[in-house]
């Protein structure tokens, strides 16, 4: 790193991290920067992007890796005002999902391949394992967040919606998804609403999640410096002052927390994931 991009690199580590915790400053490029500027945008401008933003986006997508080229994701671009009102509720009321541009819907997708065995005449024996589900939701992950950077870099703002999760059949019908095709999250693309851009929410210490040879459990001093980052950040930011602690518990703490996705392995083995 040259000395002119030192002060660039330290902004945006302790931005990320908070001051004090930031990890040593190592190479550095505009892409670097870009990544550690992300941040997640709940309100967005309902007027529309170029023409051909769409298609560029998925292109990056196409770009991530696939596990053994299999590319196993594909992705619904969702125009209709009324699906998306209905997406926004399944969702818990998450009304930007109703006024970005672009709102996707990402899926881990058997489907294809299924429907290619039934053409070629062929079983495919190793279909219906848990194996194929996690590499199609992967491949999916993957997809989404090379869209994520290309939209970042094109001054574009996102969020992921995870909670289409709390009922993916309700989600597969209102888009048809065939079987062996579900709903692994939403993902909001537009310009950002002015006072709405969001900021860098502070991450975990390196060295709780950084292991070097052997995983560390002694963890807890880690956290412990973490928490009252996380709660200035919410307060700072209207989220209530909650430690990062209290919202790991408050997430995980309850069934009633989960939203109906406690219910997700049965509603995936319907929608055609045997998951065995």
């Amino acid at each position: 790193m040259d000395g002119t991009q030192m002060p660039a690199a330290m902004a945006a580590l302790t931005a990320r991290y908070g001051a004090g915790a930031e990890p040593k400053a190592g190479p550095w490029n505009d892409t670097i920067s870009l990544l550690l500027s992300h941040r997640s945008v709940r309100g967005f401008s309902t007027d529309p992007l170029p023409p051909g933003t769409l298609e560029t986006l998925v292109a990056a997508a196409q770009s991530a890796a696939t596990s053994s080229n299999l590319q196993t994701w594909s992705v619904v671009a969702v125009d209709d005002p009324a699906v998306r009102a209905e997406l926004a509720t399944i969702a818990g009321g998450q009304k930007h999902i109703e006024q970005c541009p672009i709102f996707l819907v990402f899926l881990a997708d058997v489907s294809r391949n299924q429907r290619l065995s039934a053409e070629a005449g062929t079983e495919l024996a190793g279909m219906p394992f848990l194996e194929s589900f996690l590499v199609a939701a992967i491949d999916a992950a993957l997809a989404a967040q090379n869209a994520v950077v290309a939209a970042e870099s094109l001054g574009l703002s996102n969020v992921y919606i995870g909670a289409l999760r709390n009922d993916v059949q309700r989600v597969a019908a209102l888009l048809g998804l065939p079987a062996g095709a579900t709903p692994v999250f939403g993902l909001c693309v537009g310009h950002a609403l002015p006072g709405r851009e969001g900021a860098v929410k502070p991450r975990l210490p390196q060295e709780a999640v950084l292991h070097r040879g052997r995983y560390d459990v002694n963890d807890a001093a880690h956290r412990a410096a973490y928490d009252p980052r996380m709660a200035d950040f919410s307060a700072r930011h209207e989220m209530g002052a909650t430690t990062w602690t209290q919202r790991v518990i408050a997430r995980l703490g309850t069934m009633k927390a989960l939203s109906g996705r406690d219910r997700l392995k049965d509603a995936l083995i319907a929608l055609g994931f045997p998951l065995r």
